[in-house]
């Protein structure tokens, strides 16, 4: 579903991601991994095509998206919940949510009601403003809006930063669900190694702006996380 291929960026001289690959699988959560400022929420801009690669492509089922901008990608099924959630804290609930309209490709301008079948809590505050909201509602309705677009490929960067344990279990049953029923492609960006092996299904490990370790989440064992992960 999603495919990368000699991926590389750089922020002028400086080159910070080099020569990646990666294959996502459909229906699946891929976790990108490694410590921080290893090229992993620039990976994630690149995907979403908020910012440009200076070599290589991004494939999904429809093809090359690597020409596409940023609008032109979520129209074509990528969303993006982007590190610090960035909820609009002036507009409400709802209106939050009504911003992911213009990116659906079938025109609707009505929120999908498995949306609220997977935050049955934001149903019960669409009229509270944005700013209003904990740590963990915020992230709820920075998901929930992504899923708005009904996307084929979902980013998560870091979605567990900061948030209480009963919401963290609540986002990786939602991603479960994702995976399982809405066939939807997940990327996940994890420092939370638990979540990673409880919900993930793929890792990749970045370092320096390359991948230096691959594998299934349950062949991720304490002497690769001493060697790649461990501060």
């Amino acid at each position: 579903m999603l495919s990368i291929q000699n991926l590389s960026f750089s922020y002028g001289a400086v080159q910070a991601l080099r020569n990646i690959n990666m294959t996502m699988a459909e229906s699946r959560v891929t976790c990108v991994m490694g410590r921080n400022g290893v090229g992993k929420t620039t990976l994630m801009k690149n995907i979403m095509g908020l910012l440009r690669p200076t070599a290589g492509s991004i494939l999904t089922a429809d093809g090359d998206i690597t020409p596409l901008s940023a609008h032109r990608r979520a129209r074509a099924g990528l969303a993006l919940v982007p590190e610090g959630r960035q909820i609009f804290p002036n507009l409400t609930v709802e209106e939050n949510l009504q911003v992911s309209l213009a990116a659906r490709r079938d025109g609707s301008k009505t929120i999908p009601g498995h949306v609220y079948e997977l935050f049955p809590g934001l149903k019960t505050m669409l009229k509270r403003m944005g700013g209003d909201l904990s740590g963990g509602q915020q992230q709820q309705l920075a998901i929930a809006r992504s899923l708005v677009a009904q996307p084929k490929v979902l980013l998560l960067d870091e979605p567990t930063e900061g948030i209480q344990p009963n919401i963290i279990k609540q986002i990786g049953q939602v991603l479960h669900t994702l995976t399982r029923d809405l066939k939807i492609t997940v990327v996940l960006v994890e420092q939370y190694l638990d979540f990673v092996k409880e919900f993930g299904h793929q890792f990749y490990i970045m370092n320096r702006g390359q991948v230096v370790a691959e594998g299934a989440t349950s062949d991720l064992t304490s002497d690769i996380v001493r060697r790649h992960l461990s501060v």
